[in-house]
């Protein structure tokens, strides 16, 4: 894996990590919160090694990439920088699209947009939100999802520290070691300006105001489903989003699409499991490649 890298894309400097050959298939691996680029550390190098162009950026407002001016952080804009990131790699129609968390919202929106420029798409713990109706408002997953609502009010940036990440990934994903990965989000989210991005998200998410006309059409794909046929990862110990709370994604998904419940894995499965999560992402998008 590349020392950190940068590279201007939809109006903003993305700072990125990568692996494997420059003129290889794009792979883009797309992080969540409260995480970093660095989450992938273990996915890029297999994909690299497998021929693909592997690159992990930092995500709009997670430093080194750029806090947006326009303050525009819905998944709308999420999926315009993933389809913006494509171009500036040069990514052919054969290109790779993975995304973890906020990454698996903006997949959904992205390659519906714009399914010629991706050929394979990857989701992982965030299944698609018209899937998590059902469930969602059962007294145990808004205990579990007390931080969204905390980042509607402005005690959100008061709240938001060191101690409380950690709560986060102790809660999401019991039993694993996070320190460092810890150590990665902080970095990225250190300061205030950092930090009050990374809540934009879950702003955006409930309050449609903070919209921006631009990505309209992206934010809208983003409930349509796609063309692309989906790989759906779910860890079966995922402390953020119960496996019992996604309701059946794949009924919102394309036709081919696949869902596999990753076992021994919380929300963080990609470095909780990596072996078993790489082998399910190359099987993936290998197979596919004949499709």
């Amino acid at each position: 894996m590349t020392a950190l890298n940068t590279i201007k894309a939809n109006g903003l400097e993305f700072g990125y990590l990568s692996a494997g050959p420059a003129d290889g298939p794009l792979a883009l691996c797309l992080h969540g919160f409260p995480d970093s680029a660095h989450t992938w550390r273990h996915l890029l190098p297999s994909l690299g090694a497998a021929g693909f162009h592997a690159v992990a950026p930092f995500m709009r407002g997670y430093a080194p990439t750029s806090v947006p001016a326009d303050g525009a952080y819905q998944t709308g804009a999420l999926a315009a920088d993933a389809n913006a990131l494509h171009e500036a790699f040069g990514g052919g129609s054969d290109a790779v699209l993975i995304g973890h968390d906020w990454g698996a919202a903006t997949v959904y929106g992205a390659a519906a947009h714009a399914p010629q420029r991706w050929h394979t798409v990857v989701a992982m713990s965030v299944p698609p939100l018209a899937s998590m109706f059902s469930d969602f408002f059962s007294y145990d997953q808004l205990k579990r999802s007390f931080y969204i609502f905390l980042f509607q009010t402005g005690l959100a940036e008061m709240a938001f520290n060191r101690a409380f990440v950690e709560g986060l990934w102790r809660d999401w994903s019991p039993g694993y070691e996070a320190s460092s990965d810890i150590d990665h989000v902080m970095e990225c989210l250190g300061t205030d300006r950092n930090a009050t991005a990374a809540i934009g998200y879950y702003r955006a998410m409930l309050d449609t105001s903070r919209h921006v006309e631009a990505y309209a059409a992206e934010q809208a794909a983003g409930s349509e489903v796609g063309e692309r046929p989906i790989l759906y990862l779910h860890g079966a110990d995922d402390g953020c989003l119960s496996a019992g709370s996604i309701g059946d994604p794949l009924s919102h998904l394309a036709a081919g699409s696949r869902m596999e419940i990753v076992d021994k894995a919380g929300h963080f499965l990609q470095l909780e499991q990596p072996a078993e999560v790489n082998r399910l992402i190359l099987d993936w998008v290998l197979g596919r490649r004949a499709v």
